[in-house]
């Protein structure tokens, strides 16, 4: 606590905004406390400070990536170019067989592979959130996530 005031300018002159580094030290608080249940750190101050830059530099870039995605001229083009670019019946046909094929494997796949798999690669879920939510490690979501591309893959004849 007799740090917070410092945490929140600290985080604050790296993302520019006190109401995000509010909450980013919140965070960072809540995610020390977790780490060091039971244990006694020599530097308690330090590894704060680190927690709150990481987070800090994090949510810079993850805004940073938004705001390149969501920018008005982008969107203009996004929708231009898919009004100008009605598939041909043969294309339609193509990928629908494909999808057909894809959700064949997807289905004969265990249901906390198909899951893994899914989440990551439909949902653009990290490995992380998929151990969390299948409450598994995360070196057995990366195996999971993998067995299911595998399979996919052999059924496609090859999945980017």
């Amino acid at each position: 606590m007799r740090q917070r005031s410092a945490l929140v300018n600290y985080a604050s002159s790296i993302i520019g905004s006190r109401v995000q580094a509010e909450d980013l030290v919140q965070e960072a608080w809540l995610r020390f406390d977790a780490a060091t249940k039971g244990r006694f750190l020599d530097d308690t101050t330090g590894y704060l400070y680190r927690i709150v830059r990481n987070l800090a530099l994090d949510s810079k870039r993850q805004i940073a990536r938004e705001s390149s995605l969501t920018a008005a001229s982008d969107y203009d083009v996004a929708v231009q170019t898919r009004a100008s670019d009605s598939p041909d019946p043969e294309t339609v046909a193509v990928y629908k067989d494909e999808y057909a094929i894809l959700m064949q494997a997807l289905s004969e796949l265990p249901e906390r592979t198909r899951i893994a798999c899914e989440m990551h690669r439909v949902g653009g879920a990290k490995l992380r959130e998929i151990a969390d939510y299948l409450d598994i490690s995360v070196p057995l979501a990366h195996k999971l996530v993998s067995e299911g591309i595998d399979h996919c893959r052999e059924r496609l004849g090859g999945w980017p």
